[in-house]
């Protein structure tokens, strides 16, 4: 297939970009490289652009035959969106409803959206299932919520078929080396704590050290990058043989700790890890951890790569051979 990944040339979509062209699709990136990297969009044709630009988006999908959409483009600093509302509503959701639109004239059907675990907010349930109420925290979450309502609005009116991905902590990096994870400014853990090894920073800040957890730092489920990536392609299949539009969260049951994180960083690389202990902060859950077994029972989806040490150490051997 001819497949538009918007955001393509960022972290989880240009993951997602070369497994499409490993499987015979055409990955066509569309990104405004406004968080991507031109460097990343090498899987496929690359069509820098914004999801704002209605005609530029249907140029690319009258040039390129657009046959189905993945759809990553989005902010995703959280703290970001509490100060700046609107550029998280504009961007996430209303350049969303350009690119349903754009897809609706063009005849095309089928798209995968990445919305977060942010749309739960502070869930009561743990391990945390699809069916969870979804009552975000701040802007961010909000933002990705409205794109679910408006799929499922689409999906009435104009026949739409969707496949929503709730991720929990993406992580890992390209086993291959050809691409990782790259933020500015990096606000994952993971990438962070690996920074703080290698020197380019002076510390990893802990947050809160007295939660109610078996070690007082807060719990996280991290997902490889390519297990994700790997979703993205079954769904497409899942879509095209006739599968109902469905919202799934993808992460692995288990969850780590910050404390835990950090050993692991150590481990691999062989490298004390600095850490500075902070009080909480606002808004941080003590525990997220995914009810992923909606994914596994309706698309067979099973993480391979996604035990912590495999993340770190491809993580480590992405970001030691830039340092």
């Amino acid at each position: 297939m001819q497949v538009l990944v918007c955001g393509g040339a960022g972290y989880i979509g240009s993951h997602t970009a070369k497994l499409l062209a490993q499987r015979g699709h055409t990955p066509v990136v569309y990104d405004d490289l406004s968080n991507g990297h031109a460097w990343a969009a090498k899987f496929g044709p690359f069509e820098e652009g914004s999801l704002a630009d209605r005609e530029r988006l249907r140029e690319v999908f009258a040039r390129h035959r657009i046959e189905a959409v993945v759809h990553f483009a989005a902010f995703i600093q959280v703290g970001e969106s509490v100060q700046q509302p609107a550029k998280y509503y504009r961007n996430n959701f209303v350049n969303t409803l350009n690119l349903l639109e754009t897809m609706v004239e063009a005849g095309v059907r089928d798209i995968i959206f990445s919305s977060t675990a942010a749309t739960y907010g502070m869930p009561e349930q743990m391990p945390i299932p699809e069916t969870e109420k979804q009552l975000p925290i701040n802007p961010y979450g909000e933002s990705k919520l409205f794109v679910e309502y408006a799929l499922r609005a689409f999906a009435q009116a104009h026949g739409t078929r969707w496949v929503v991905f709730r991720y929990f902590n993406a992580a890992g990096a390209d086993p291959d080396g050809e691409i990782g994870e790259d933020h500015t400014p990096e606000s994952h853990l993971i990438p962070l704590v690996i920074q703080a090894a290698l020197g380019q920073r002076p510390h990893i800040s802990v947050f809160g050290t007295d939660y109610e957890t078996p070690d007082g730092t807060c719990v996280r489920d991290y997902v490889h990058i390519c297990d994700l990536a790997e979703a993205h392609v079954t769904a497409l299949g899942y879509l095209q043989g006739g599968g109902e539009s469905i919202a799934l969260n993808l992460g692995t049951g288990e969850g780590y700790s910050v404390r835990e994180v950090i050993q692991a960083v150590e481990r691999v690389s062989g490298k004390p890890v600095p850490v500075s202990e902070q009080p909480r902060r606002d808004g941080d859950s003590p525990s997220l951890v995914a009810d992923a077994r909606r994914a596994r029972q309706v698309l067979g989806w099973e993480p391979k790569l996604s035990r912590l040490d495999d993340i770190v150490r491809t993580a480590w051997r992405w970001h030691a051979s830039r340092a």
